[in-house]
């Protein structure tokens, strides 16, 4: 048990006059020692507001720890200094001895410093209401366009004209596909890192998903081209938020940071997107989760949030990241093109995380798309481009001109470069239509896929040599492979909440149910029905809904599923081992 400040409980010498009447001073002071003994115990006891990645970590009284606290009601930052309260005032806020680094205004939370023997008394202070480790977060163009039908939109005249894509990654490097059209004037309107760093995106990843979202293919479409690398939206706004370093690693504050940033900056750069190709590990419900809540923020505030499913789909089912399970938010699966511009052959990517997510068994992901091998901006002096030379793409590529072009493109793979084609086509439809609601852009998405998969098909690690069979149901491929074409052409409006659906699982049948929602417009509208969004045979996950894949909600969300913060913190297991979109093999 931590140690607690029992000598610093000094009663008030009112209350100590009125005890001194009835009670000698030693009983006084006896009964103070056992009043605040038991109190300490009780607190100790009740760890129901702490995060199970943070339990573990309060026996260890060497170190300090990084954290995120949510409160029931928004914490105001005083004018004044720190000092016990840590700068703020409230319904009984007090960090006791912790330091205090950001208060948050899009939820209401902070990000603090706290020693393991204060984290239990400040979750046990009435306006708390969770306390959760400020977790490490990490980054989890050949024929995409072709294949989700971007060119439609291109001739019919919708390019992303005016609309803000709010990319939270590594920075975004100057490339010049990211100009205006004809034009020196860069489409990066507004800058911001949140990390430091020497270069504009230091790590490469930012930069390649900008260019899946809204590069227009300049640098490639000279004389002497056969092969134009553009991206969906060749002419949307880019808001460069960074969050990851030169490593590709961030934290949840810093990402919440980030969030918060692009729902102020929204009416100013008419921010209708974010792009979020990034995650980790689900540890608790997203109702407590501060990454979730804050990404569920920016959706009530009006901008569509996409991310990216994750990448460790060959592990099973329940594999999404946070936060990819947010209900409200897009969640994106990789599709492979198979080097075809036409979509008949088109498959699941084996690593594309699969649902239901963690604890609230929410229905990911949404959709899928194209994320295999893709081509796209390389950012020069980069981390990944040093450490994946191979992956850049030769002008021989995509030109038979023979005059120096330099390295201006690279190719990767992952559910990272699938998130930006859906943020990209997100600002096509808003090009086409300002009015529509992050939910009935959603909703339009999700019905307009595609629906005809086979039932299964079988891929090869070009590393391992390894097989893995993937299986077409709801929890592999959502409402279908995403389809521009047919979103744009689609005019239905929601009349509710196009929040995912939670599942409920039949161990004796073997299946997996939807559990209605009179909220959300699935259940009050003959329009959205869940066989006309999500199709009549995507219910039953894998080969035969076996309960060894799905079993009990606890066989997922347990600390040993996932591993400790040590497990997923360095940056061995994230940003370039594959596992967020660096893979240097891609998948056949």
């Amino acid at each position: 048990m931590p140690p607690y400040p029992l000598a610093g409980y000094v009663p008030s010498s009112r209350r100590m006059q009125a005890f001194s009447v009835i009670y000698s001073r030693k009983l006084v002071r006896f009964a103070v020692f056992w009043l605040v003994l038991l109190t300490a115990c009780g607190a100790f006891a009740d760890d129901s507001k702490i995060s199970p990645d943070l339990k573990p970590l309060l026996s260890n009284p060497s170190s300090n720890i990084n954290v995120i606290v949510q409160y029931n009601t928004p914490p105001q930052q005083s004018s004044g200094g720190g000092g016990l309260l840590g700068g703020l005032v409230g319904a009984v806020v007090n960090l006791l001895g912790g330091v205090l680094h950001v208060v948050f205004s899009l939820i209401p939370a902070v990000s603090a410093t706290l020693h393991p023997s204060d984290i239990i008394s400040v979750s046990n202070q009435s306006n708390v209401s969770y306390i959760s480790l400020d977790r490490p977060v990490a980054a989890s163009q050949d024929y995409a366009e072709a294949a989700v039908n971007a060119p439609v939109a291109w001739t019919s005249g919708f390019d992303g004209t005016g609309i803000g894509i709010a990319v939270i990654d590594s920075g975004i490097y100057a490339h010049p596909d990211l100009n205006a059209a004809n034009s020196s004037h860069s489409r990066v309107v507004y800058r911001q890192s949140f990390v430091g760093g020497s270069l504009l995106d230091d790590f490469g990843h930012g930069t390649h998903v900008a260019g899946i979202a809204a590069g227009n293919g300049a640098s490639s479409s000279k004389p002497g081209s056969f092969y134009t690398i553009k991206g969906v939206a060749p002419n949307a706004n880019l808001i460069d938020l960074r969050v990851l370093d030169l490593n590709g690693a961030s934290s949840d504050s810093v990402v919440i940071a980030a969030i918060q940033q692009a729902v102020q900056l929204k009416s100013k750069y008419n921010i209708r997107v974010i792009n979020l190709s990034l995650g980790r590990p689900i540890y608790e419900s997203c109702s407590r989760d501060p990454l979730c809540q804050a990404v569920e923020a920016a959706w009530k505030s009006g901008i569509v949030v996409v991310t990216a499913a994750g990448n460790l789909g060959r592990n099973g089912y329940g594999t999404v990241l946070a936060p990819g399970n947010s209900p409200h938010a897009i969640t994106v699966g990789a599709m492979k093109t198979e080097d075809t511009p036409h979509r008949n052959d088109d498959l699941i990517a084996s690593y594309s995380s699969r649902g239901p997510a963690q604890f609230d068994l929410t229905a990911k992901p949404d959709v899928v798309a194209p994320g295999n091998l893709m081509d796209s901006l390389l950012a020069p002096g980069s981390t990944l481009v040093k450490q994946y030379p191979a992956n850049i793409v030769a002008t021989s590529e995509y030109t038979t001109s023979t005059a120096p072009a330099g390295q201006l493109y690279f190719r990767l793979s992952g559910t990272s470069m699938a998130t930006p084609v859906v943020s990209g086509a997100v600002a096509l439809m808003l090009d086409k239509d300002p009015s529509l609601t992050p939910d009935n852009v959603k909703a339009r998405i999700m019905k307009t896929a595609t629906k005809t998969f086979p039932v299964s098909s079988t891929a090869q690690d070009p590393v391992t040599g390894k097989y893995y069979t993937d299986f077409y149901d709801m929890f592999t491929v959502g409402a279908g492979y995403l389809d521009i074409s047919a979103a744009l052409a689609n005019y239905d409006r929601v009349y509710g909440s196009a929040a995912s659906p939670q599942v409920l699982y039949n161990s004796t049948l073997g299946i997996a149910t939807l559990v209605p929602n009179t909220a959300a417009t699935w259940w009050i509208s003959s329009i959205w029905t869940p066989s006309l969004v999500w199709g009549t045979t995507v219910l039953k996950p894998g080969p035969a809904g076996s309960s060894a894949i799905w079993g009990s909600n606890g066989s997922w969300g347990t600390n040993g599923s996932w591993g400790t913060n040590g497990s997923w913190g360095t940056n061995g297991s994230w940003g370039t081992n594959g596992s967020w979109g660096t893979d240097t093999n891609g998948e056949k």
